[in-house]
C-alpha cells in the first residue's frame, strides 16, 4: 500500500476539521438566532427567517459555494479566499438546518411548561430562558450532532474552490503519484475516523439524555 499520501491527507484533515467546527459554530449562532425569528411573534422577522432558510435549504450547497466565491465577487469586481468562503457557505448552511432543529426543539416543549412559568410571575422571556430553553437544549443535542457530521462531509465539496481540505489534498497527491485506490482508500478512512467515534459519542449522550 501506498502511504505516501500520509502527510497530505493529514494536513488536510487538520483543515477539514477547523472549517467543520468554526463553521457549525458560527452556524450554531446563525441557526439559534433565524430559530427564534421563526417563532417570533412579528411577521417580518418570522418572513426573513422562513425565506432565508428555504432558499438555504432548497439549493444545492455546491451551488451555494459558487455563487459565492464566483457570483456575489463578479458583481462587485472584489475576490473571497477560498478558505473564508468556505467558512461562510458551511456557517449559513448548517446554519439553515439548525434553524428548524432549534424551532422543533422549542416547540416539542409542551406549551404548559411556558403557562406554568408565567403563572409563577415570570415574563415570556425569562420562562423561555429558565424554563423551556433548558429543556429544548436536550432536544437539540441528537439532530445537532448529525448535523455536524452531516457538515463534516459537505466540506470535501470546498475542494472545488480550491480550500486545501482533505479531498482536496488527495486530488493533488492522486495528480502526483496516479495512486488513485490508496489515497482514496486512506480519504474514507480519515472521514470515518472522525464520523464514527462522533456517532459513538452521539448514542452515548442520548442514552446520558434518556435517564
Amino acid at each position: 500500500m501506498d502511504f505516501g499520501a500520509f502527510p497530505f491527507l493529514v494536513e488536510g484533515l487538520k483543515l477539514t476539521i477547523i472549517i467543520t467546527i468554526v463553521g457549525v459554530f458560527l452556524g450554531s449562532l446563525i441557526g439559534t438566532i433565524v430559530g427564534l425569528m421563526k417563532l417570533s411573534q412579528f411577521h417580518l422577522l418570522k418572513a426573513i427567517a422562513v425565506i432565508f432558510v428555504e432558499i438555504i435549504r432548497g439549493t444545492p450547497l455546491l451551488a451555494q459555494i459558487f455563487f459565492i466565491h464566483f457570483g456575489i465577487p463578479g458583481i462587485f469586481g472584489m475576490r473571497f479566499d477560498p478558505l473564508y468562503t468556505g467558512i461562510f457557505v458551511i456557517a449559513i448552511n448548517s446554519g439553515a438546518y439548525i434553524a428548524e432543529i432549534v424551532r422543533g426543539a422549542v416547540q416539542s416543549i409542551d406549551r404548559g411548561q411556558m403557562e406554568a412559568g408565567r403563572s409563577l410571575g415570570l415574563t415570556s422571556a425569562q420562562t423561555m430562558r429558565h424554563i423551556v430553553w433548558p429543556q429544548a437544549v436536550k432536544v437539540m443535542i441528537p439532530p445537532f450532532g448529525n448535523q455536524f457530521v452531516i457538515s463534516l462531509k459537505d466540506t470535501s465539496l470546498l475542494s472545488t474552490i480550491a480550500v486545501a481540505d482533505l479531498m482536496y489534498q488527495s486530488r493533488t497527491y492522486t495528480g502526483i503519484s496516479a495512486s488513485y485506490f490508496d489515497t482514496y482508500l486512506l480519504v474514507c478512512l480519515f472521514y470515518l475516523s472522525i464520523t464514527i467515534p462522533a456517532s459513538i459519542l452521539l448514542r452515548y449522550i442520548e442514552r446520558r439524555l434518556d435517564h
